[in-house]
């Protein structure tokens, strides 16, 4: 196991480096220039270039990328050009709000979604598996801004059920609480229809093998049978899935947080890359590009937990 980590692990190292240089590369060509933005759209052209030479910017880009990736192994991650405070801190604010909604969306997404996968499975060709599955079909074929806009528009605007702009507080808040409802399940909706989809065809397969018919055979009730014989087994694909999805899901935190003003790392980033904030949208990819390979990781670790023979691949 131990071995598989470490192999894990120094797989993650050319990918972080190759996150970090391509989102290098592409704030290149945003447009817009950090010395402008410091010193401000009426300084002289003087005062621009001298900053220009005290950030490095005259330097060649390869030379640029090379000062950047050694302050990032010295920890130094440098100040944000707008706020003029630390990219850490500003990083450390918004990594708790991001870890808050990605769990509010997964703590109640995957449960329903194998829940209606195993159902589904259960009722194969029935009109409830028609139901479901065109559910499924439909939460993955609609983009995320689109949900989020139109539950917005009902729940928040016209029924005023919901708060839908900000963070109200801490999960553990009732104002927390109410504030991420509708961000959760935005995001969440996105989520059921892959995972119900693997929990369908994992039971389904489950379902004709041997031990099943045999389970059957000593008189066993179908409810046991589908939850203790099928639906443990089936599992494993699916927690695959679910790992890989959540890794996914970093990109629609991005639009959710937008769309609801959540204060969290997706928005950071967007907020960062609009206003030439180079040193804080590097941060932000950064950090993203860093709990996608880590959400890997865990996943890698828990499919050789579950199948010992992936250890030995």
């Amino acid at each position: 196991m131990a071995q598989h980590v470490l192999y894990r692990l120094l797989l993650a190292v050319p990918v972080l480096f190759g996150v970090l240089l391509l989102g290098f590369l592409l704030l290149q060509l945003v447009p817009g220039d950090p010395a402008t933005v410091i010193a401000g759209p009426m300084a002289p052209p003087a005062v621009i270039e001298e900053i220009r030479r005290e950030l490095g910017l005259d330097k060649p880009v390869i030379v640029q990328f090379f000062l950047y990736l050694v302050r990032v192994l010295q920890g130094d991650l440098g100040h944000s050009l707008i706020s003029n405070t630390s990219v850490i801190e500003e990083l450390a604010a918004a990594v708790g709000p991001t870890v808050e909604l990605m769990v509010a969306c997964l703590v109640w997404s995957v449960p329903l979604g194998i829940a209606m996968g195993t159902v589904a499975a259960v009722r194969q060709g029935g009109l409830l598996d028609r139901v479901i599955m065109a559910f499924s079909v439909a939460g993955v074929s609609m983009p995320i801004f689109f949900i989020g806009l139109l539950l917005m528009q009902y729940f928040g605007f016209v029924w005023q059920l919901l708060p839908f702009i900000g963070r109200g507080g801490p999960l553990w808040s009732i104002d927390g609480l109410r504030h991420i409802v509708l961000p959760a399940v935005s995001l969440g909706l996105i989520f059921i229809g892959p995972v119900a989809r693997m929990t369908r065809t994992a039971v389904l397969e489950v379902l004709r093998a041997d031990h099943v018919r045999t389970a059957r055979a000593k008189g066993l009730r179908e409810k046991t049978v589908v939850l203790k014989h099928a639906l443990r087994n089936a599992l494993i694909p699916v927690v695959t899935l679910v790992g890989l999805q959540a890794g996914y899901l970093l990109g629609g935190a991005v639009v959710t947080e937008s769309i609801y003003s959540w204060p969290g790392v997706g928005r950071l980033a967007v907020g960062a890359i609009l206003s030439s904030d180079f040193p804080l949208a590097q941060g932000a990819i950064m950090v993203l590009a860093l709990a996608f390979i880590i959400i890997n990781l865990i996943v890698d670790v828990l499919y050789a937990v579950l199948d010992p023979r992936v250890q030995r691949s």
